[in-house]
C-alpha cells in the first residue's frame, strides 16, 4: 500500500469510528439523512470491514421504519434511564461489575490526557461512554493521518500502536458483553443491527503496523 492509498484507507477508518460514535447519541432522523450518515457509514465499511457493512445496511432499512420518537424511546430504555439501563453503555460497567466511574475509567483519562483531551468540554458524556471510546480511537487516526501527511513515519508508527493498545485495553474487553446486552434488550431492528455492526468492526478493526505501513 502506498503513503496516498494509505492516508485514503486511514481517513476512511476513521469515519467509520466517528459515524458509529454518532449513531450512539439520541438519534436525530432530519440529522441523520442532511449527513447521509448511514449510507456513508455502509460505504466505508464496505472498504476497510465488510463483514460490519452487512449490518450497517441493515441499519440504514431499519432506520427508515421508525419514527424520531420510536427511536428515541428505544435509545432511553437501552442507554439512559430513568429506570434501570437495559444496556449500560460505560466501560466500567462490564469491566469491573456495574460501577460507574471505576478503576478503568480512571485508566481511560489517564491516556486522554497523555493525548491534551484533559478539560470536561472534551467530552459529551462520561469517558468511558461508548461513544466517546470510539471517538477517540477517530482522534488518534486522525493524528496518525497527519503524521503521515507529513511523512513523520516514525509518529505515524507510534499512533499506529497508541490504537492498538487503547483496542486491546478499553474497547475490545468490553464491546461484546455490551452489544449482547442491547441485543437482550431490544427487538429494534436498528439497535440489534447497530450491536452487531460495532461489535464487527471493533474486534476486526485492523491496527497493525505490518498490515498498514508501506514496505520499504
Amino acid at each position: 500500500m502506498n503513503i496516498n492509498d494509505l492516508i485514503l484507507h486511514e481517513k476512511t477508518r476513521e469515519n467509520c469510528f466517528r459515524f458509529l460514535a454518532a449513531c450512539f447519541y439520541l438519534p436525530q432522523k432530519n440529522l441523520f439523512a442532511e449527513k447521509n450518515l448511514l449510507v456513508n457509514l455502509t460505504k466505508y465499511l464496505q472498504e476497510v470491514c465488510p463483514d460490519a457493512a452487512v449490518f450497517s445496511s441493515e441499519m440504514e432499512k431499519n432506520f427508515l421504519q421508525f419514527s424520531n420518537e420510536e427511536l428515541s424511546v428505544e435509545y432511553s430504555k437501552l442507554f439512559v434511564g430513568p429506570f434501570e439501563l437495559l444496556a449500560p453503555p460505560y466501560g466500567s460497567v462490564y469491566l469491573e461489575g456495574r460501577r460507574v466511574m471505576g478503576d478503568s475509567t480512571m485508566e481511560a483519562i489517564k491516556v486522554y490526557q497523555k493525548e491534551g483531551l484533559s478539560r470536561s468540554d472534551d467530552f459529551k458524556d462520561l469517558p468511558d461512554h461508548i461513544a466517546v471510546e470510539l471517538e477517540f480511537m477517530s482522534y488518534l487516526i486522525y493524528k496518525e493521518i497527519k503524521a503521515l501527511e507529513s511523512s513523520d513515519f516514525k509518529t505515524t508508527e507510534e499512533f499506529i500502536d497508541k490504537q492498538e493498545d487503547f483496542l486491546n485495553r478499553f474497547l475490545r474487553r468490553w464491546v461484546s458483553p455490551f452489544c449482547e446486552k442491547i441485543k437482550e434488550g431490544t427487538n429494534n431492528g436498528f439497535y440489534t443491527a447497530l450491536a452487531d455492526c460495532v461489535s464487527t468492526f471493533v474486534l476486526y478493526s485492523n491496527t497493525e503496523k505490518e498490515a498498514l505501513l508501506p514496505k520499504t
